[in-house]
């Protein structure tokens, strides 16, 4: 059992709350809606692998790396940190390219 995986998630998590913390991304911009995104954005990706899972589409690894812990059959629970790091990053992503588009539309009047 090793904890590098999920060590190495919880960083880039703690990474993505920083940038959100200094830049008002999300989660500090509308907490609310933030919470709401990404619990609908968590749990349609869990649904979703854990249906991959029961098809035989996905395959939980044998990583040396991870510790071992599932949260279902199949479904590791490093997982669920993965996903939380996906959704975060994609929608401090989305916030930041809106405001570039804006800014850049906002020049060019």
């Amino acid at each position: 059992m090793s904890f590098v995986y999920l060590g190495a998630l919880l960083f880039s998590i703690a990474g993505m709350v920083i940038l959100d913390w200094r830049y008002k991304l999300f989660f500090w911009a509308h907490w609310r809606r933030a919470t709401i995104v990404m619990a609908v954005g968590l749990a349609f990706f869990l649904i979703w692998d854990i249906a991959g899972v029961d098809l035989g589409i996905f395959f939980p690894g044998n990583a040396i790396v991870a510790t071992g812990w599932m949260l279902a059959q199949g479904v590791p629970v490093e997982e669920l940190f993965f996903l939380t790091l996906l959704c975060y990053f994609t929608m401090n992503l989305f916030e930041l390219f809106g405001r570039l588009t804006t800014r850049l539309q906002g020049s060019e009047k």
